[in-house]
């Protein structure tokens, strides 16, 4: 049986809310700065609308397993909000959320998925709290590698 999952992750930065969303944006330069992105693939572009392009991502952490998933690109409002449907490995959706006072860019991203590997499923009753903290990891990653990208500090993340 599929196991669901539900993540809230949050990063504070100094950076412009500009420079921010687009590195978010661009998944595909993820590989380059996000320690834990193995390969971001572009299956299909997007529309005239700016929506609707699929990119395979594959992520590795501490634990010695991959995960591979595909996101569609299902809601962009710029310098604002990006929603996903993912499928795959994982499937349900994910949400980044940004705004930006004074100089300080806030981020939240809420991942909120089924896992579909048998193992994943079969083990959860004593995996659940190691795929939380291994999810933790990688999202604190990625704070890191952002910060470092933007040349900002990172006030949490």
């Amino acid at each position: 049986m599929k196991q669901q999952y539900s993540f809230v992750t949050k990063w504070e930065i100094e950076a412009p809310l500009q420079q921010v969303w687009q590195a978010v944006y661009a998944s595909l330069e993820w590989p380059l700065w996000w320690k834990g992105v193995v390969s971001v693939v572009e299956i299909e572009k997007e529309d005239t609308n700016g929506l609707n392009s699929v990119h395979a991502y594959t992520w590795k952490s501490v634990l010695p397993y991959q995960l591979t998933f595909t996101m569609r690109l299902t809601e962009k409002q710029p310098l604002k909000r990006l929603k996903g449907v993912a499928f795959g490995d994982l499937e349900g959706q994910g949400v980044w959320t940004f705004s930006e006072q004074d100089g300080l860019v806030r981020i939240q991203y809420n991942w909120d998925v089924y896992t579909k590997k048998a193992w994943m499923n079969y083990l959860s009753f004593i995996l659940k709290p190691v795929f939380r903290y291994n999810h933790d990891i990688v999202m604190h990653w990625g704070a890191l590698g952002l910060a470092k990208k933007l040349n900002a500090r990172l006030v949490s993340g």
